[in-house]
């Protein structure tokens, strides 16, 4: 009998996630707030929550951990984003101290349920995401870039499901680390937007080591300079 999954959340990610899985497994999926889905929803085997954290997000996971199933394994999509502390390499390991919303939510999580997956993603890339073609800005830190492809996350969430994981803390973020400025300036010249300035740098790079050894996973695409040739 095949998997059932529910994702919560049919955006940008959980929309192709969803068509992507559903060769293989029986899947549903559903908008961010939802909370009306009938009960079998809740019963499937894995609920994937992919939703952002705008709009009461602590209080959306608080419902919805009351409605999965107790035997249902949890996928949480969080982000690099609970590292904003730290100006150098760091994994899964690395303390963090200082508790950012998404930290929180993936505590709240923790503490509610024992089947939990914890994805932490870089930013995300990919298709229509270019980076440096921002509507709302124009000037960044020269950082090392901490990005992940579409298409990697969903291959990398299949293989969880398919490896039968139902625990653990992951970092999903490409191996490879370029200068923001560098990804710009090719993107730039490729479709044709006008590049902003560029100050200050952070050091901060994320390890992703962890996914690759416990899944023998060679990333689609591992290079962000080359996210969109």
């Amino acid at each position: 009998m095949r998997k059932t999954i529910g994702i919560v959340g049919c955006g940008w990610l959980g929309k192709n996630l969803s068509q992507q899985l559903s060769d293989s497994f029986d899947v549903e999926c559903y908008k961010r707030a939802t909370t009306d889905a009938k009960p079998s929803f809740w019963q499937r085997d894995i609920i994937i929550i992919a939703i952002n954290t705008k709009d009461n997000y602590l209080q959306s996971l608080k419902k919805f951990s009351k409605l999965i199933s107790d035997k249902a394994s949890i996928i949480l999509m969080s982000s690099t984003s609970v590292y904003r502390e730290f100006d150098k390499e760091i994994d899964e390991n690395s303390i963090i101290t200082k508790i950012t919303l998404q930290r929180e939510a993936e505590m709240l999580m923790e503490d509610l349920n024992k089947n939990l997956i914890i994805l932490r993603l870089g930013g995300l890339m990919g298709e229509d995401r270019i980076s440096g073609r921002w509507k709302s800005a124009s000037s960044f830190s020269d950082s090392f870039v901490n990005y992940i492809h579409r298409d990697d996350v969903i291959a990398i969430t299949k293989e969880l499901i398919v490896h039968g994981i139902s625990s653990g803390i992951y970092n999903l973020v490409a191996p490879l680390h370029p200068l923001r400025s560098d990804v710009h300036k090719k993107n730039s010249k490729v479709f044709g937007f006008e590049l902003g300035t560029f100050e200050g740098k952070s050091n901060r790079t994320v390890n992703s080591q962890k996914i690759i050894d416990e899944l023998n996973y060679t990333f689609l695409n591992p290079d962000p300079l080359k996210f969109w040739d």
